[in-house]
């Protein structure tokens, strides 16, 4: 079943028009993999589902139409965003970041239920219960990283949008992200839309590969088939499946 539906969409900047009629399904329960070099309309494409950008045509989720709606409404009707660049409130403390994700909920609204999540946020991101007094500006970029998605998390989103989570990170550090990405989806029942220059992990743990060039779709399949077709990679990614 689609959670997602989005049919010609068009997305512009002012007189710029980036994104040229789109079409994309995410199924429920599986991970996406948006790829592209930079400006190909990835990050775009994920603030057009937000309505956080001039858009034109449909975008449908869970069988209801985005269109005219607020970004504040997107958010409590089930998508949760983590954008470029993590989007943390550096003065405040790592606590006091999550707390804030648990705003915008329209179910689980009990203070029992927003503490069963909060633990099992620490779970799944020890380091973050460990540093939970700390302001969220001495968090490393990895934490950081971890910080804005376990805020997204708190939300309880049904579709996490999640933009370019490896910048700046070191390998090891953004493996470990990816790995931890994969789990999420059981843990919290996600489907998730991920925006990513680094093919050779977003390709690792997608069920399905979308490929975005100049604001077009140019490839969309099984992320097994992507993974394996290296003159795409060498067009529209830069050479080689990494970054």
């Amino acid at each position: 079943m689609s959670l997602l539906e989005i049919e010609g969409l068009r997305a512009r900047y002012g007189r710029v028009e980036v994104l040229h009629a789109v079409d994309l399904r995410v199924e429920e329960g599986s991970i996406v993999a948006l790829l592209g070099a930079n400006g190909a309309g990835k990050s775009t494409l994920l603030r057009a589902i937000c309505r956080a950008v001039d858009t034109s045509g449909s975008c449908r989720f869970a069988g209801m139409d985005l269109d005219g709606r607020s970004t504040a409404t997107v958010a409590r009707l089930g998508i949760g965003h983590v954008p470029e660049g993590r989007g943390t409130f550096t003065d405040f403390s790592v606590e006091e970041n999550l707390r804030i994700g648990a705003i915008s909920r329209t179910s689980f609204r009990s203070r029992s239920a927003v503490q069963t999540d909060l633990d099992l946020i620490y779970e799944t991101f020890p380091v973050l219960r460990e540093f939970r007094r700390r302001p969220a500006a001495a968090l490393s970029g990895g934490q950081a990283q971890m910080l804005a998605v376990a805020r997204a998390l708190l939300a309880r989103p049904r579709l996490l949008l999640v933009d370019e989570p490896s910048l700046g990170l070191a390998p090891l550090t953004a493996r470990d992200l990816f790995e931890r990405l994969s789990g999420l989806r059981d843990a919290w029942e996600l489907t998730i839309l991920l925006a990513e220059q680094n093919a050779k992990l977003s390709l690792a743990i997608a069920d399905r590969a979308v490929l975005l060039s100049r604001g077009r779709v140019v490839h969309d399949g099984p992320s097994g088939d992507l993974a394996t077709v290296d003159a795409i990679h060498a067009d529209y990614l830069g050479g080689g499946a990494g970054r």
